[in-house]
């Protein structure tokens, strides 16, 4: 029993110092009980499951297909926070405050009478480990996350081809 106490607590211990390092994962967990608020949390596996749909079967001899699948299993996981009928623009402002500017780089920035969105990234060795977006206005307000694999073309034929949350925005901004 002991034992089985004491992993739980280094567990939980261990999750909250990981949680300080992410802002976005930060700024999830601060509104993430908030009733405004609804969010949408798309796991890495049920990734993988949708890739493994489009690359077999009948879809594995459509080439479209089974391409999309392989660019779908890059990705590791969605994760969304939205709200409307809010001022979205303190809550832009405060998320735009939480994140480390040095491990972002912006794609696009869009400010329009009383609202704003971002597209952000954040690279590693080429690649794109990380797509966000975070748009406010004077009556809603959205998170996205997207992390994965990716480089731009993936980003564009993802943009292009599926119905990813948030992609819609991204296509948008071409």
């Amino acid at each position: 029993m002991k034992k089985s106490i004491l992993f739980i607590l280094f567990f939980l211990i261990f999750s909250g110092i990981q949680a300080q390092d992410d802002a976005i994962v930060k700024f999830f967990s601060k509104y993430m009980e908030d009733d405004r608020f609804s969010r949408v949390y798309i796991s890495p596996k049920m990734m993988q499951m949708a890739g493994g749909f489009l690359k077999s079967g009948e879809a594995a001899t459509d080439k479209e297909a089974k391409d999309l699948g392989e660019l779908i299993t890059k990705v590791r996981g969605i994760r969304i926070l939205s709200a409307e009928k809010i001022d979205g623009l303190p809550l832009y402002k405060e998320a735009m405050g939480t994140l480390t500017k040095n491990k972002y780089e912006d794609l696009m920035d869009v400010a329009d009478k009383g609202s704003n969105t971002k597209f952000m990234v954040r690279e590693e060795n080429g690649k794109v480990m990380e797509l966000l977006m975070i748009s406010g206005s004077g009556n809603d307000f959205t998170l996205l996350s997207m992390l994965g694999n990716f480089t731009y073309q993936d980003l564009n034929i993802l943009a292009e081809k599926t119905n990813v949350p948030g992609m819609d925005q991204y296509k948008k901004g071409k």
